[in-house]
């Protein structure tokens, strides 16, 4: 358990990944699919938040489209995110994982509040724990969301699992020569414009000095390996 490379982990997901090919709401068979992969980190002592997005039920900035205030819209994405949230809790615990659920805000009989001195405890203990809410207010992605809670709880790494093998240059599934970055620095992400995570997430790691890899969340190995310090994805790190 001593040798990881990585010891404490944020693993941000995106709500649109739990929803798989339904193209709206929560995949039990997806759920599944997490839940084990968690599982082994787990088992081997890595010590796991995650944050969760909402896309898969509503995302804010998409609601102003359909006439919603952008403050209303991202509110009601906030919530979405906490389904999310329980989702995985009970998914992680129907597996064995020792889990619960934290938010920016308190949600009465249903979650706490986020209390970072309380969440490295439960994460020193072996509990994982899903963050939903987002960061609390409006105009702040889940991305942001994910960056700020890896610095409010000393995190090692930040991971954003998503369905490519990294950051590119351009979109790889609009652009078959579309070119992988093995590394890249944070500052040539913000300079470059590269969008797989808004800038202020970028400048939060950075700031803070936590790497970030992106990677395919279900290509075999690859959180386990990344957690090791093998080549994974993308790494995001300093000049």
């Amino acid at each position: 358990m001593s040798t990881l490379v990585y010891k404490r982990v944020l693993l941000k997901l995106s709500g649109e990944m739990l929803m798989g090919d339904s193209g709206y709401g929560i995949s039990a068979e997806v759920l599944e699919r997490v839940s084990n992969l968690i599982k082994p980190l787990h088992a081997i002592g890595c010590e796991i938040g995650v944050v969760i997005g909402g896309g898969n039920i509503f995302r804010g900035i998409t609601g102003t489209k359909s006439g919603f205030d952008r403050v209303t819209g991202d509110q009601m994405g906030m919530l979405a995110t906490v389904i999310n949230a329980l989702a995985l809790c009970d998914a992680f615990q129907s597996v064995g994982v020792p889990s619960s659920v934290a938010t920016s805000f308190e949600i009465s009989g249903i979650t706490s509040a986020f209390n970072a001195k309380t969440v490295r405890k439960k994460l020193k203990n072996g509990e994982v724990v899903i963050f939903g809410g987002g960061t609390g207010s409006p105009f702040f992605t889940t991305d942001s969301a994910g960056a700020l809670r890896a610095a409010e709880l000393n995190a090692n790494l930040y991971i954003k699992a998503t369905k490519v093998d990294g950051i590119f240059d351009k979109d790889p599934e609009k652009f078959a020569d579309a070119i992988k970055y093995d590394s890249i620095s944070y500052t040539d992400c913000l300079n470059k414009n590269l969008q797989v995570m808004d800038s202020t997430a970028f400048s939060l790691c950075r700031d803070n000095s936590i790497p970030i890899i992106v990677c395919n969340l279900f290509k075999k190995d690859n959180i386990l390996n990344a957690i090791n310090g093998q080549t994974v994805g993308t790494l995001v790190k300093g000049e």
